[in-house]
């Protein structure tokens, strides 16, 4: 994915990315669902077998995340609600992270990187600005 990112930016001159999330999305359910319900050690420790279950253990922590941010007793449907944002803006960090170009580009001013939630039932867009974290990362080799 960050290749891909980085030629659209240096090739085609892209110079805005769109890190576009949508609600129901039915991976982030399933995580947090299954992220969610563990509650004693042996369920932790299983590995995953399937790229499914791979896909899954890997968004764990966006569900954790997002719980950790919502008051106690939120319900299953709205940690997962939440994490629909949180994997977004972790999905921008991890971009920038990752590829040194996209922080230079953001860096000079050439570049924007922000989320968004598509509401699959609405239709209706939510942009939700660039990723919080942003200036730290970009800070990495400032």
């Amino acid at each position: 994915m960050v290749g891909s990112v980085e030629y659209s930016v240096g090739h085609l001159h892209t110079n805005l990315v769109l890190v576009l999330g949508h609600t129901r999305c039915g991976a982030i359910a399933g995580a947090t669902g299954t992220a969610l319900s563990k509650t004693d050690k042996s369920q932790s420790d299983t590995q995953p077998s399937s790229t499914l279950d791979k896909l899954l253990a890997g968004l764990g922590p966006v569900a954790l995340q997002a719980q950790s941010e919502l008051p106690a007793g939120s319900t299953v449907e709205e940690v997962a609600a939440h994490a629909v944002k949180v994997n977004i803006f972790h999905t921008i960090e991890k971009l920038l992270t990752y590829s040194k170009l996209l922080r230079e580009r953001v860096r000079q001013g050439n570049l924007v990187v922000q989320g968004a939630i598509y509401d699959i039932v609405s239709g209706k867009v939510e942009f939700l600005g660039h990723c919080p974290r942003q200036a730290l990362v970009l800070d990495m080799d400032a």
